[in-house]
């Protein structure tokens, strides 16, 4: 009685004069940020409105003609296309990628598939060339490329892929993780824009994921990655013919990725670092959304949380050490140095994992213990609402599961804000880099009749302890909303912990058998 009674009074002595102020403040900032991401968020869906409504395709913004065949000069019309598939231990897809580039429909003698393989496993390295070697004996022309090391990662793999010398003899190069796998008339819809737009110095494809009914994460996931090709590639290709390049799906002009100062391994999207530096010396990109590439999303909550870092922690570094350079910029207009800086990296790569944690997940919860402090509707349900709708139509058969993303969403920004501060202040996970696992024909049932093992589950690998308190946190404002509030929060608070714990138990994904 004595320590509560002691609690109360310290509650009492501190609230008033230093925590309502605090919280005060807070949420006149989050709801700021909140105001800016609705901005961005209703702009770039009128800008997606006009372009559908005015059909502005890429055929038809950019000179496009297919490729023809030269009756006296044979093939040599055609350019020669590096073809770059950098892979690590991807033992359950390599067969995949490589296939499906070495499918590509293009003149035999003027094409080149370059595997970069830093695979550490022996056996999957072995795997890997015999597979190239297959390819090779039927006449494709398949580069096997191994380093000593793996410095750069996938930025020092490709670097070094550009250095050998039948690379001086190609004019674009074509990338593809080693989960992808592109049509065989990719090269044919894609090269045309830039043989014939000597400004355009990157062709950028969507992704079309294969695996994406496999769970339901991997359905939360389609929803976030489909607004992200539909809204905001398409935007930036239409306005400023700027956008971050995806590290794959996409065919760079070699000549731009030179001039540019080629790959660098100083952040962890080494793709984004390339796509802002050939963007300052005035290259042009183009999406071309109907140009889809198979590829596999991370079924497993921690593949998704590597990815997830490394895609949150990525760009907020690369903002912190390019924003002089964009600022100080003579070859781009004002105009497209301010939607980089603010609209590309500020509001999307910093503000939108942010305000989504801090606003939802730490302050407006914390309100309900402060009945004096009222947070405006339009800013706790109406913007809300409607940044969530507007980010719903990227993928209309997954409406009825958008309370579903809501909850994740919050759960995933516990770890993209984190992310986000590490790269901001250049902590120590800030070049940490994971592979993305991918599974492949891994969780297919076997055909030796047997039945697939139950995983065992290990507690000190499942439990995120992360995750446990701030659902903890949400359960305790709830039941105080719901014994005292009058905001009616508790709903929300009680749905959102119950996320968190799930997330917390690691029963988020698939669970692969041990």
């Amino acid at each position: 009685m004595e320590i509560s009674g002691q609690f109360g009074l310290i509650w009492e002595q501190t609230r008033a004069p230093l925590l309502v102020p605090v919280l005060k403040v807070m949420v006149v900032m989050c709801l700021a940020m909140s105001l800016m991401l609705f901005i961005e968020r209703v702009y770039m869906g009128i800008v997606i409105a006009f372009v559908k409504l005015l059909r502005r395709k890429p055929e038809k913004m950019y000179k496009w003609e297919p490729m023809k065949d030269d009756v006296e000069l044979g093939y040599s019309g055609y350019p020669m296309v590096l073809v770059q598939i950098p892979m690590y231990n991807e033992k359950e897809v390599y067969q995949l990628s490589i296939g499906a580039a070495c499918g590509l429909s293009w003149p035999a003698d003027r094409i080149i598939i370059q595997v970069l393989d830093d695979s550490t496993d022996p056996a999957i390295k072995t795997l890997v060339q015999l597979e190239c070697q297959r390819w090779a004996s039927k006449g494709v022309n398949v580069k096997y490329e191994i380093r000593d090391n793996r410095n750069g990662y996938k930025a020092g793999a490709l670097k070094e892929g550009m250095k050998h010398s039948y690379v001086k003899q190609c004019d674009y190069v074509a990338i593809f993780d080693a989960d992808f796998q592109p049509e065989p008339d990719f090269l044919n819809r894609s090269i045309p824009f830039l043989v014939n737009n000597p400004e355009l110095g990157l062709v950028q494809a969507r992704w079309k994921f294969v695996n994406s009914d496999e769970c339901l994460m991997t359905r939360m996931q389609e929803m976030s990655l489909d607004y992200h090709f539909i809204v905001e590639q398409e935007v930036g290709s239409s306005t400023y013919a700027f956008f971050g390049f995806n590290g794959t799906a996409g065919v760079w002009r070699i000549s731009a990725i030179n001039e540019a100062g080629g790959w660098k391994d100083r952040t962890t999207v080494e793709d984004m670092d390339l796509s802002v530096r050939a963007s300052l010396k005035g290259w042009k990109f183009v999406y071309a959304g109907d140009l889809k590439v198979k590829n596999e999303l991370p079924s497993t909550f921690k593949a998704y949380r590597f990815q997830q870092h490394r895609w949150s922690c990525g760009p907020a570094n690369l903002f912190k050490k390019m924003v002089t350079e964009i600022m100080r910029n003579k070859r781009v207009s004002l105009w497209k140095k301010l939607y980089v800086i603010y609209s590309f990296f500020f509001v999307r790569k910093i503000v939108a994992h942010i305000v989504t944690f801090v606003f939802y997940c730490v302050v407006l919860p914390a309100t309900v213990f402060f009945p004096e402090i009222e947070v405006p509707k339009w800013g706790a349900v109406y913007i809300p609402s409607i940044i969530t709708l507007l980010n719903a139509v990227g993928t209309p058969r997954s409406l009825h599961l958008v309370l579903f993303w809501i909850l994740f969403e919050n759960v995933m920004s516990l770890h993209r804000t984190k992310a986000t501060f590490i790269g901001l202040l250049e902590a120590g996970r800030v070049n940490e880099w994971v592979v993305t696992e991918k599974l492949g024909d891994a969780l297919k049932p076997k055909s030796d009749g047997k039945p697939p093992r139950k995983p065992r589950i290990r507690i000190g690998e499942r439990v995120h302890l992360l995750e446990l308190g701030i659902g903890a946190y949400l359960f305790l404002c709830g039941c105080y909303d719901l014994a005292f509030g009058k905001n009616g929060y508790f709903i929300f608070l009680f749905l959102q912990s119950i996320a968190f714990f799930l997330a917390a138990a690691g029963y988020v994904g698939t669970i692969v058998s041990a």
